[in-house]
C-alpha cells in the first residue's frame, strides 16, 4: 500500500520536476547571451538577433536578462507545483493561473515556430535561402522545446490540482487556471496579429 502511494506521488511530481528543469535549463542560454557569449548563436538563432547580441544593443541585452529571469522563475514555479507544502488558497490560485498561462504561451509560441518552419520546408512560404538552416533549428529544436515546456507546465498544474485538494477548492483553482490560460491565449493571438510574436 505504501509503495503504491509513493509511486502515485512520484507520477504526480514528474511533470513539475520536468517543468522546473525546462525553465532552469532554458534560462542558461539567455543569461549566457546577456553576458556576451555568442558560441552557437549564429547557427541556431535568427541573424538579426545575433547581430543585436554582438553589438551589445542595450535594449536587446535587457530583453535577454528579462527572458532569462522569466525562465528561471518558470523553474521555480515548477518546483512550487511539486512542493508538498500545503499552500493557501491564494497561492494555489496564483500557481494555477501562472502555470496555465505559461503553458498556453509556450505551446502557442512553439507551435508558431513549428508551423512556420514546416511551411518553409514544404515550400508553401518563401524564405531567404541563407536563413533555411536557422529556420530548421526553430522548426525542429526551438519549437518542440517550447511545446515540451508548455506541456510540462500544463501537466504539472493539473497534477497539483488533483493532489489532495478538496472539490470545493478545486472550483476556484479551475477558474484561476481558465483565466490564466484564456488570458495567455488572447495575449498570444493579439501579439501574432500585431506581428510581434
Amino acid at each position: 500500500m505504501t509503495t503504491e502511494l509513493e509511486e502515485a506521488r512520484t507520477l504526480r511530481r514528474w511533470p513539475g520536476l520536468a517543468a522546473a528543469g525546462w525553465g532552469l535549463a532554458f534560462a542558461v542560454p539567455s543569461f549566457y547571451w546577456a553576458l556576451g557569449g555568442l558560441a552557437g548563436a549564429s547557427s541556431t538563432i535568427a541573424p538579426s538577433l545575433v547581430e543585436l547580441a554582438r553589438e551589445r544593443d542595450p535594449g536587446f541585452v535587457a530583453i535577454l536578462w528579462i527572458t532569462g529571469a522569466l525562465k528561471f522563475f518558470g523553474g521555480l514555479l515548477g518546483l512550487a507545483l511539486v512542493s508538498r507544502r500545503p499552500w493557501g488558497r491564494g497561492i494555489n490560485r496564483l500557481l494555477q493561473f501562472l502555470a496555465w498561462g505559461g503553458a498556453v504561451l509556450l505551446t502557442w509560441h512553439g507551435g508558431l515556430f513549428v508551423v512556420q518552419g514546416l511551411l518553409v520546408e514544404t515550400h508553401l512560404r518563401d524564405l531567404d535561402p541563407g536563413l533555411r538552416s536557422v529556420s530548421r533549428w526553430y522548426t525542429y529544436l526551438w519549437g518542440p522545446w517550447f511545446i515540451a515546456g508548455g506541456l510540462a507546465f500544463l501537466l504539472a498544474a493539473r497534477a497539483r490540482l488533483l493532489a489532495g485538494i478538496s472539490p470545493s477548492d478545486r472550483r476556484g483553482l479551475r477558474g484561476a487556471a481558465l483565466l490564466g490560460g484564456f488570458g495567455a491565449l488572447v495575449l498570444s493571438v493579439g501579439a501574432t496579429v500585431a506581428g510581434v510574436g
